[in-house]
């Protein structure tokens, strides 16, 4: 028996759940929001409260109150009272990147409206107060600034007052738009967010086709890749040179959810759904683990396959984890099983830290510890749904899976 056919394994997953869920509890900052975690799990005062990150814990609050954990359910409020207060602008509409004393941003970014959506959808799933308002709204200022209907893409940023535009676009906030679409098309019932979300997966994979699925990070406003973008500061947290590898295992599992909303809707889904997937995933392997003869995967590679930031980053092992149980899931293949495996035994000796708690975000190459690109331990999205996907079916969406009571 495999580990994700083994009960005893699902149970282990829960005991890591809640252990991330309390390590998480202490970022709520009194003012209103999260903030940001260091190692020992306390409120980093050099960092301001930003949007990506209230959501991020709102939505991961959101699942444990559906979860049945006591206390999560007033997190997820407090969440929901930042975007509804401390975060949100009232003059213009829309969310602020970040408020604080140290580095306030009054962007619109589509990165952080993304995770409005998301957070707002979790909340409307386990019935908190608010969040079905919060979610219409979160959907209306997308559609109405940042969704392009002509190319069906995501655009990237824009002033305080929307007057300016990034000239700019960005794989990474359309990865992000598409898993609040998939969530809200699932929460709410309505495919016009799914079709918008296969359109970008389909954009995605046709890029990623067209580059040896290494997959295009940084584009043009005509969505032309721009491939030596970031060369000279290769470890950006969100804009890195290179291929991102742990984007790669996010779009593959992404693929497989929207093809299996969509067959659940009667819709035809094409092969190339499938196969994008595994190829995405099958590169991400290839160039990211053990690329420098070290175990762990790299965070970029060149357009070569050649490891380029080696530091190995707690996330893009959670991804791996999460896309290899649902194309295993998907294809009843049993080498995804096996890598399913392969990769919580390396999560387990390096980055889960039972002593101080949560998830190490950054390992060096030799697997201790490193800041380079993350320090402290700013959340737990990526690691609490490494442990909740694997028990979950492949569709619908976590927030919709767990209200419906399909959590194994």
């Amino acid at each position: 028996m495999n580990w994700l056919e083994n009960p005893a394994h699902a149970r282990w997953l829960e005991g890591e759940a809640d252990r991330l869920l309390a390590f998480a509890a202490a970022a709520a900052d009194p003012e209103g929001g999260f903030g940001w975690l260091d190692d020992d799990g306390a409120l980093d005062p050099a960092h301001d409260v930003e949007l990506w990150i209230t959501c991020r814990m709102t939505h991961c609050f959101s699942l444990g109150a559906m979860m049945g954990r006591p206390g999560a359910a007033p997190l997820a409020d407090h969440g929901i009272a930042a975007l509804e207060g401390r975060l949100r602008d009232r003059e213009s509409g829309g969310w602020f990147a970040a408020v604080g004393q140290n580095h306030p941003n009054d962007a619109k970014e589509a990165y952080g409206h993304a995770f409005v959506i998301l957070a707002a959808a979790s909340a409307t799933a386990a019935g908190r107060p608010g969040a079905r308002e919060l979610l219409d709204e979160a959907l209306a200022v997308h559609t109405d600034h940042f969704w392009d209907e002509e190319v069906g893409m995501s655009r990237e940023a824009f002033a305080r007052d929307w007057s300016t535009e990034e000239e700019y676009r960005g794989i990474n906030a359309n990865m992000h738009t598409v898993e609040a679409y998939l969530a809200a098309a699932d929460v709410l019932g309505e495919p016009v967010y799914l079709h918008r979300a296969w359109r970008i997966i389909a954009r995605a994979l046709e890029f990623a086709r067209g580059n040896e699925w290494r997959l295009p990070e940084h584009f043009t406003t005509s969505w032309e890749p721009v491939l030596d973008y970031n060369r000279d500061t290769p470890a950006h947290p969100f804009r890195p040179y290179g291929a991102t590898v742990g984007h790669s295992f996010e779009w593959a599992r992404l693929a497989l959810q929207a093809a299996a909303q969509l067959r659940a809707l009667g819709e035809d889904v094409p092969p190339w759904a499938e196969d994008g997937a595994r190829a995405l995933y099958d590169a991400g392997v290839a160039d990211g683990w053990h690329a420098d003869g070290a175990d762990g995967f790299v965070y970029t590679v060149d357009w070569d396959g050649a490891p380029v930031v080696r530091e190995r980053m707690h996330w893009v092992a959670a991804e791996a984890i999460g896309a290899a149980a649902v194309l295993f899931r998907a294809t009843g293949d049993d080498v995804y099983a096996r890598q399913y495996e392969q990769w919580w035994d390396y999560a387990a000796r390096y980055l889960i830290d039972a002593e101080r708690g949560s998830w190490r975000h950054e390992v060096s190459v030799t697997n201790g510890p490193s800041g380079t690109v993350w320090a402290g331990k700013p959340d737990v999205y990526h690691a609490l749904q490494a442990t909740l996907i694997p028990r979950l079916p492949v569709a619908p969406a976590l927030a919709a899976s767990l209200r419906d009571g399909t959590l194994g």
